[in-house]
């Protein structure tokens, strides 16, 4: 991980010290989710809720620019010269994106799912139906007990998809399961999502500054 990067981890239990307890699980999250990107894949992510929410949140932050500028390529500049009356415009608006992807926002097929078949598979059968080895699944529940997250993350392991679980104190069931737990040092689920905001938005600062930082 570069300097710059963990400057934002560096930051983040600055302003949260009660995080120093899960620093060494963020840093490690961030580091496969850089392994990830850097092979081509992506993330997943999925919760009930206001965890919902913040899977949403998470996948506009890493999909657009966040705090750095995410130029295009000339080569990409170049191919929409060719293929575009618009070039211009593209040129100047597009960013580049850290491919992500929330499993909430999929409103006619969770519906469809859980009236045809099995409500509380509707993460799984998604992540069955979209992931691939080597991407990153990131599982949010306040709780680490919520059964579409625990099924999802089933399913993940057995397609050798990475399991970044975001959670309370107790880690729940997803405690014993995730290949990485990242559990804020709190039991009410309002302050476990206080908690939980920081913790993603350094993860996406640190892989941004990542893949974007000139040097």
């Amino acid at each position: 991980m570069k300097d710059v990067s963990m400057k934002q981890i560096n930051y983040l239990i600055e302003r949260y010290p009660q995080l120093n307890e899960i620093k060494e699980n963020i840093i490690l999250s961030i580091e496969k989710i850089i392994e990830a990107y850097k092979n081509g894949n992506k993330i997943m992510v999925c919760g009930n809720g206001g965890s919902a929410a913040d899977s949403l949140h998470i996948v506009g932050e890493l999909m657009k620019a966040f705090v750095l500028p995410r130029k295009l390529p000339m080569d990409l500049k170049l191919k929409l010269e060719k293929t575009s009356s618009n070039a211009k415009y593209l040129q100047d608006n597009l960013q580049m994106a850290l491919p992500a992807i929330s499993l909430v926002n999929e409103v006619g097929l969770l519906t469809a799912y859980a009236n045809d078949v099995a409500p509380d598979l509707n993460f799984a059968q998604q992540v069955l139906g979209q992931g691939k080895e080597g991407d990153i699944l990131l599982a949010i529940s306040t709780s680490g007990n919520s059964e579409n997250v625990i099924y999802a993350v089933e399913v993940a392991k057995a397609l050798n998809i990475t399991s970044i679980s975001l959670t309370g104190k107790t880690g729940g069931k997803l405690k014993g399961m995730s290949d990485i737990l990242i559990a804020a040092p709190e039991t009410e689920t309002y302050k476990i999502q206080e908690l939980h905001l920081p913790i993603y938005h350094a993860i996406c600062l640190a892989v941004e500054a990542e893949f974007y930082t000139e040097e």
